[in-house]
Protein backbone atom coordinates (compact mmCIF):
# COMPACT_ATOMS: atom_id res chain seq x y z
CA UNK A 1 0.00 0.00 0.00
CA UNK A 2 1.53 3.08 -0.97
CA UNK A 3 2.20 6.23 1.38
CA UNK A 4 1.01 3.55 4.30
CA UNK A 5 3.44 3.47 7.04
CA UNK A 6 3.37 1.91 10.52
CA UNK A 7 5.35 0.87 13.92
CA UNK A 8 3.35 -1.71 15.53
CA UNK A 9 4.99 -4.56 17.76
CA UNK A 10 2.81 -7.29 19.19
CA UNK A 11 3.90 -10.09 21.74
CA UNK A 12 1.71 -13.19 21.01
CA UNK A 13 0.84 -16.26 23.68
CA UNK A 14 -0.77 -19.56 23.03
CA UNK A 15 -0.52 -22.44 24.81
CA UNK A 16 -0.22 -26.20 23.99
CA UNK A 17 -4.05 -28.08 24.48
CA UNK A 18 -4.38 -28.82 27.67
CA UNK A 19 -1.17 -27.69 29.30
CA UNK A 20 0.53 -30.53 28.22
CA UNK A 21 4.86 -30.01 28.30
CA UNK A 22 4.77 -31.40 24.73
CA UNK A 23 7.00 -29.14 22.84
CA UNK A 24 10.40 -30.96 23.88
CA UNK A 25 13.94 -29.07 23.79
CA UNK A 26 15.18 -30.83 20.99
CA UNK A 27 12.26 -29.99 18.89
CA UNK A 28 12.52 -26.21 20.05
CA UNK A 29 14.91 -24.74 17.48
CA UNK A 30 13.04 -26.71 14.57
CA UNK A 31 9.66 -25.18 15.58
CA UNK A 32 11.31 -21.74 15.88
CA UNK A 33 12.08 -22.46 12.60
CA UNK A 34 9.12 -23.27 11.09
CA UNK A 35 7.38 -20.38 12.66
CA UNK A 36 9.92 -17.85 11.46
CA UNK A 37 9.27 -19.37 8.15
CA UNK A 38 5.53 -18.62 8.18
CA UNK A 39 5.54 -15.09 9.51
CA UNK A 40 8.35 -14.13 6.86
CA UNK A 41 6.02 -15.67 4.10
CA UNK A 42 2.90 -13.66 5.54
CA UNK A 43 4.92 -10.46 5.24
CA UNK A 44 5.75 -9.81 8.88
CA UNK A 45 8.38 -9.21 10.91
CA UNK A 46 9.91 -11.99 13.45
CA UNK A 47 11.80 -10.33 16.57
CA UNK A 48 11.85 -13.00 18.93
CA UNK A 49 10.45 -16.53 19.51
CA UNK A 50 10.67 -19.09 22.25
CA UNK A 51 8.67 -22.16 22.77
CA UNK A 52 8.58 -23.60 26.07
CA UNK A 53 7.01 -26.98 26.65
CA UNK A 54 3.53 -25.96 27.25
CA UNK A 55 3.48 -22.66 25.45
CA UNK A 56 5.35 -20.05 23.16
CA UNK A 57 5.82 -16.58 23.03
CA UNK A 58 6.71 -14.16 19.66
CA UNK A 59 7.38 -10.81 18.94
CA UNK A 60 6.53 -9.76 15.77
CA UNK A 61 7.07 -6.23 13.73
CA UNK A 62 3.07 -5.91 12.29
CA UNK A 63 1.94 -4.72 8.69
CA UNK A 64 -1.23 -3.62 8.95
CA UNK A 65 -2.12 -5.42 5.69
CA UNK A 66 -2.78 -8.24 7.99
CA UNK A 67 -5.17 -8.88 11.39
CA UNK A 68 -3.54 -10.52 14.27
CA UNK A 69 -6.16 -13.49 14.63
CA UNK A 70 -4.99 -14.31 10.83
CA UNK A 71 -1.17 -14.73 11.71
CA UNK A 72 -2.60 -16.20 14.37
CA UNK A 73 -4.33 -19.08 12.83
CA UNK A 74 -1.93 -19.45 10.23
CA UNK A 75 0.79 -20.11 12.75
CA UNK A 76 -1.02 -22.30 15.20
CA UNK A 77 -2.56 -24.33 12.19
CA UNK A 78 1.09 -24.47 10.38
CA UNK A 79 2.88 -25.84 13.47
CA UNK A 80 0.12 -28.37 14.49
CA UNK A 81 0.18 -29.98 10.83
CA UNK A 82 4.31 -29.66 11.24
CA UNK A 83 4.53 -31.61 14.69
CA UNK A 84 2.11 -34.15 13.80
CA UNK A 85 3.72 -34.48 10.62
CA UNK A 86 7.32 -35.09 12.28
CA UNK A 87 5.39 -37.10 14.43
CA UNK A 88 6.79 -35.68 17.75
CA UNK A 89 4.51 -36.87 20.09
CA UNK A 90 2.25 -39.93 20.35
CA UNK A 91 -1.29 -38.91 18.80
CA UNK A 92 -2.86 -36.00 17.75
CA UNK A 93 -0.76 -32.34 18.79
CA UNK A 94 -3.08 -29.45 18.91
CA UNK A 95 -2.89 -25.60 20.08
CA UNK A 96 -5.53 -24.25 22.76
CA UNK A 97 -8.18 -21.97 21.65
CA UNK A 98 -7.09 -18.15 21.60
CA UNK A 99 -4.67 -15.92 22.41
CA UNK A 100 -2.93 -13.04 24.17
CA UNK A 101 -1.87 -10.01 21.98
CA UNK A 102 0.13 -7.09 23.74
CA UNK A 103 1.21 -4.10 21.72
CA UNK A 104 4.63 -2.95 23.14
CA UNK A 105 6.53 0.54 21.54
CA UNK A 106 9.68 0.67 20.22
CA UNK A 107 11.28 1.51 23.10
CA UNK A 108 10.25 -1.35 25.36
CA UNK A 109 12.02 -3.58 22.72
CA UNK A 110 15.12 -4.86 24.25
CA UNK A 111 13.48 -5.62 26.80
CA UNK A 112 10.34 -7.67 26.08
CA UNK A 113 12.85 -9.78 23.39
CA UNK A 114 15.04 -10.35 26.52
CA UNK A 115 12.40 -11.42 28.75
CA UNK A 116 10.76 -13.99 26.02
CA UNK A 117 14.78 -15.33 25.22
CA UNK A 118 14.45 -15.48 28.89
CA UNK A 119 12.04 -18.06 29.39
CA UNK A 120 13.74 -21.11 31.25
CA UNK A 121 15.09 -18.52 33.80
CA UNK A 122 11.29 -16.69 33.98
CA UNK A 123 9.39 -19.80 34.64
CA UNK A 124 11.39 -20.89 37.52
CA UNK A 125 9.72 -18.08 39.26
CA UNK A 126 6.35 -17.90 37.89
CA UNK A 127 3.87 -19.78 36.18
CA UNK A 128 2.87 -19.63 33.10
CA UNK A 129 -0.66 -19.27 34.27
CA UNK A 130 0.79 -16.35 36.78
CA UNK A 131 2.47 -14.50 33.62
CA UNK A 132 -0.20 -14.80 31.69
CA UNK A 133 -2.86 -13.24 34.37
CA UNK A 134 0.24 -10.79 34.64
CA UNK A 135 0.24 -9.67 31.46
CA UNK A 136 -3.67 -9.38 31.69
CA UNK A 137 -3.41 -7.34 34.51
CA UNK A 138 -0.47 -5.45 33.21
CA UNK A 139 -2.50 -4.06 30.24
CA UNK A 140 -5.68 -3.53 32.06
CA UNK A 141 -7.44 -6.31 29.61
CA UNK A 142 -11.33 -7.43 30.88
CA UNK A 143 -11.08 -11.14 31.42
CA UNK A 144 -13.78 -13.97 32.59
CA UNK A 145 -11.20 -16.74 34.01
CA UNK A 146 -13.77 -19.47 32.52
CA UNK A 147 -13.05 -18.45 28.60
CA UNK A 148 -9.20 -18.49 29.71
CA UNK A 149 -6.90 -21.55 28.87
CA UNK A 150 -7.29 -24.98 30.67
CA UNK A 151 -5.13 -24.91 33.60
CA UNK A 152 -3.19 -27.54 34.35
CA UNK A 153 -2.33 -27.44 37.90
Amino acid sequence: MANTYSQIYIQIVFAVKGRENLIKKENREELHKFITGIISNRGQKLLSIFAMPDHVHILIGMKPNLSISDLVRDIKAGSSKFINDNKWINGKFNWQEGYGAFSYSKSHLDNVIKYILNQEENHKKQTFKEEYLSFLEKFEIEYEEKYLFDWVE
